[in-house]
């Protein structure tokens, strides 16, 4: 009587591929988020593609690797859940781009690798440094009401040196850590003022390695026409914006002691029309700034500002 054929390391590395996908499954279908997330959403659906296909392979050949998307899916639920990253769009809005969102309160594009980093090439043709050139100039060229700020590049699984140092040479790339927001400080400090710090991040975060791209330098600045324009020591002067009567003060104050753009939606236009914005100025002041802080999030500087120009 033959034996039962013994299990291989690759029976073994597809089940517990199986078993990574339908636990991720599991997270994104039972997300609070799931219904308001579009992008959680698609990633989910791409879960369950990938779970069906999983369920339905073949014994693999031991001398090949497994073929799989999990770990790109698993590095996007990350990213996508990450406290840094707020309103990400469906996923795959353009050629080379992951999803669109705003990191750390700025518009910027993610672009997300799972890659093995001593197989991600760096110069040969149709590699890392063509796919950001790429949409570096897709960014850059896109419509004002749409283009990013900054280039988000994540690496699940690290990156090499030379991709390192081909990003800071070649695109100014900037190395940012994705750990920072999962810093928690506790109130028992001892009298010599050291504070304990705790960690809430995964274990697949801390293999993170991020860099941000500056889409155009200075992004953010208020371009006005010359006549908007404040002459040297006259900054106590009316700024002539073509604007009258109080609408035309609050915006010549917004010039003068801001310089970030605001994006004066109508809910924005109404609170400032109507005062009510302006409500709770007292509060506002008297709370302690990390109260503030967590409460209004990435819109905290706009809601300071508001204060400030009233």
């Amino acid at each position: 009587m033959d034996a039962p054929p013994q299990p291989c390391a690759a029976d073994s590395e597809l089940e517990l591929a199986r078993a990574r996908c339908g636990a991720l499954h599991g997270r994104l279908a039972a997300s609070p988020d799931l219904p308001r997330h579009p992008a959680l959403r698609s990633l989910l659906r791409l879960v369950t593609a990938e779970l069906g296909f999983l369920a339905s392979a073949p014994r693999p050949d031991p001398a090949a690797p497994l073929s799989s998307n999990l770990p790109h899916l698993a590095a996007l639920h990350l990213l996508l859940t990450h406290p840094a990253v707020r309103s990400p769009s469906r996923l795959a809005p353009r050629p080379g781009v992951d999803f669109a969102c705003a990191f750390r309160g700025r518009p910027a594009w993610a672009l997300v690798s799972a890659s093995n980093p001593a197989r991600l090439a760096w110069a040969p043709r149709g590699g890392l440094r063509a796919r950001v050139a790429a949409v570096l100039d897709a960014a850059c060229g896109a419509p004002p009401a749409t283009r990013p700020e900054k280039l988000l590049l994540a690496f699940s699984r690290g990156v090499g040196a030379d991709v390192a140092l081909g990003l800071a040479e070649g695109f100014g790339a900037v190395e940012t850590d994705l750990l920072a927001e999962f810093v928690g400080v506790s109130e028992d400090g001892n009298e010599e003022g050291w504070v304990a710090v705790s960690f809430n991040a995964s274990e697949e975060m801390r293999s993170f390695r991020a860099f941000v791209i500056d889409v155009v330098e200075g992004a953010g600045e208020v371009l006005l026409p010359p006549e908007a324009t404040v002459a040297e020591g006259s900054h106590d002067e009316e700024v002539p914006l073509g604007f009258e009567g109080a609408f035309g003060a609050f915006v010549g104050k917004m010039w003068r002691e801001s310089r970030e753009l605001v994006n004066l939606d109508t809910t924005a236009l109404v609170a400032i029309v109507s005062g009510i914005s302006n409500g709770g100025v007292g509060e506002l002041m008297a709370a302690p700034e990390a109260v503030t802080r967590a409460r209004f999030k990435c819109n905290y500087k706009f809601v300071m500002d508001q204060v400030i120009w009233k």
